[in-house]
């Protein structure tokens, strides 16, 4: 793999599509150290690790930002909600689902809805979080250089640089190497490992005893990427045949194929989908600063009713995504129009019937496999309170392994084009 990174980098082209990823990333990292102007800012982090479960989950997914109550505080969450909203609207609303099938300006039409509609979340929350912060749980008080309320339009307006993030991401998208989105996710839990590794060292009074947790830890963690990796690049291939048939003089088709089907074919998607809807009710007790609304998202963020919502939601959007990704009537559909057939099976009905059966079996086992690899080390940080735990949790390490693998994959198929090897021989 070092290798083929090596060989990456000498390609002009690959090289700074890579240099170009990594610089967009390193600017989101700086956004999210450089604090909303007229904020106090050493006063507000140390009220801030005072506060709820839901918070400092939240905090988990903005890499630092919301804690530092950045310009980049929001992160990258209003556009995953507005893309899960997107997604619903699609399997739910018959002309949304239209959009997805109109090729190239249907995709537009869906893209630019989905930005108008994180604008609108991230005013939402900006405006929320400002009100949150100016509560008595906070008391943060802001400077009085200026009125009050040029203060207020000033933090709101700054807040809402998740548009900036959004573009961010698409430009690396459009002109690096793998998924923007993804990438800022990923760079924001690993921002968080270090200093999670410095508190689980620090953890116990007695220094070796911490060092020993901190390094079983990462042991367990370097253990599992092996079975996640084989999971995420698992798949069940339908053997396919295609009937042969005589095109003017020459004779098409006769050949045998196979159609994969991934045990996890919709990724990291039912994670990151989730974990939004679980801390969705956080982001309301920011909002609306109710008590019973606070209590309510902190029991959703921590304990049994997160373990079993957790588990319920990601099996379910596996279902959901894979369905809308795979579409079992048009790949019979296209099976049948260029002659091809799965032996044994009837082309048209009986194949569509085939393929959702042979799907309900094989997402099953990959759903529960990623369930239990999100929860169990929930439950763990539970009751240790450990932060590398929740830095290394299920959530986190499968968004972190599934983006990898991904980004790894796009930079293979381009080394590809160049005659390497690629990273995986």
């Amino acid at each position: 793999m070092l290798s083929s990174l090596v060989q990456a980098f000498r390609v002009p082209e690959l090289r700074n599509k890579i240099l170009f990823t990594l610089g967009i990333l390193a600017l989101y990292r700086l956004g999210a150290y450089i604090p909303v102007p007229g904020i106090p800012f050493r006063a507000f982090a140390d009220s801030f690790t005072e506060q709820g479960v839901g918070m400092v989950m939240l905090d988990l997914f903005t890499g630092g930002a919301l804690s530092n109550f950045s310009v980049f505080a929001l992160g990258i969450m209003p556009y995953i909600t507005a893309s899960i909203i997107m997604q619903l609207m699609q399997g739910v609303i018959p002309a949304v689902g239209r959009w997805n099938r109109e090729g190239e300006a249907g995709r537009r039409r869906v893209t630019q809805v989905t930005r108008y509609l994180t604008l609108g979340l991230a005013l939402i929350n900006a405006v929320g979080y400002l009100f949150l912060f100016k509560s008595a749980a906070y008391g943060v008080v802001f400077s009085t250089a200026v009125p009050e309320i040029v203060t207020d339009i000033l933090v709101v307006f700054t807040v809402v640089g998740t548009a900036l993030i959004m573009w961010m991401g698409e430009l690396i998208t459009q002109r690096g190497v793998g998924n923007g989105m993804s990438l800022i996710i990923f760079v924001s839990i690993v921002a968080s490992v270090p200093s999670a590794i410095f508190s689980s060292i620090n953890l116990n009074a007695d220094f070796g005893m911490g060092l020993a947790v901190t390094i079983l830890i990462l042991v367990i963690v370097v253990l599992c990427i092996p079975a996640i990796i084989f999971i995420e690049r698992a798949q069940r291939r339908i053997p396919v045949s295609y009937a042969k048939r005589i095109q003017g003089r020459r004779m098409m088709g006769g050949q045998n194929s196979y159609l994969p089907i991934k045990i996890n074919a919709a990724g990291v998607i039912p994670i990151i989908f989730a974990s939004c809807l679980i801390y969705f009710p956080a982001q309301l007790a920011a909002l609306f600063n109710v008590d019973w609304l606070t209590m309510v998202s902190n029991a959703m963020s921590a304990g049994w009713v997160n373990w079993i919502l957790t588990a319920a939601f990601i099996i379910f959007f596996a279902y959901f995504y894979t369905s809308i990704v795979f579409n079992p009537t048009e790949t019979a559909e296209n099976l049948q129009q260029q002659g091809g057939f799965i032996p044994g099976i009837r082309p048209g009905a009986n194949t569509v019937a085939y393929l959702k059966n042979v799907m309900r079996h094989v997402i099953l086992p990959g759903a529960i496999f990623i369930a239990i690899i999100a929860v169990v080390p929930s439950i763990l940080f539970y009751f240790t309170n450990n932060a590398l735990i929740q830095a290394f949790g299920g959530t986190s390490i499968l968004i972190m392994i599934g983006v990898a693998l991904d980004t790894m994959n796009k930079i293979e198929s381009q080394l590809k084009m160049y005659n390497y090897d690629g990273f995986f021989k």
